[in-house]
């Protein structure tokens, strides 16, 4: 099922709201495991310029890169990952946050949404713990961008 490309092109993310009906409609989690892959193959490519150790987060076990701008008070991020789940997991969390102000950012719940799509219960504890660390780097660029150092 192309869950994924129903709502987006390539070239962008699909909004969070069709992500999580995507979610309840999907049953199985061999289907849910696939539509996560499938987000992950329709973010947008990361330049190579982004893919270097200063835009790499720690605490994942996998490579994770996220690189944001600032600009006209938003921050948008993109995002990559050498494994397709994650990859898939980075697609998920940059719907919710890139292209929002710093505040909006820093009031969204991430965790909260990976736990309600139930994949908290259904990811190895070294995911989790790898979207945890992508979500405080992206709340030290939010918190960061507030105060004006980006």
């Amino acid at each position: 099922m192309d869950l994924a490309m129903t709502t987006a092109t390539r070239a962008e993310l699909p909004h969070l709201d069709d992500i999580v009906d995507n979610f309840a409609m999907l049953e199985d989690w061999e289907d849910r495991y696939r539509y996560v892959i499938e987000l992950g193959r329709g973010l947008p490519p990361m330049t190579k310029s982004d893919r270097c150790d200063i835009n790499k987060v720690q605490g994942c076990t996998s490579q994770v890169w996220l690189a944001a701008s600032f600009a006209v008070g938003v921050l948008t991020f993109s995002g990559d990952s050498d494994a397709h789940i994650v990859r898939g997991l980075v697609a998920i969390l940059l719907a919710m946050v890139s292209g929002k102000a710093p505040a909006e950012i820093l009031a969204a719940d991430p965790v909260g949404l990976f736990v309600d799509l139930g994949l908290k219960d259904h990811l190895t504890p070294q995911r989790s713990n790898g979207f945890r660390s992508m979500v405080a780097r992206i709340r030290r660029d939010a918190e960061q961008a507030m105060v004006g150092g980006m």
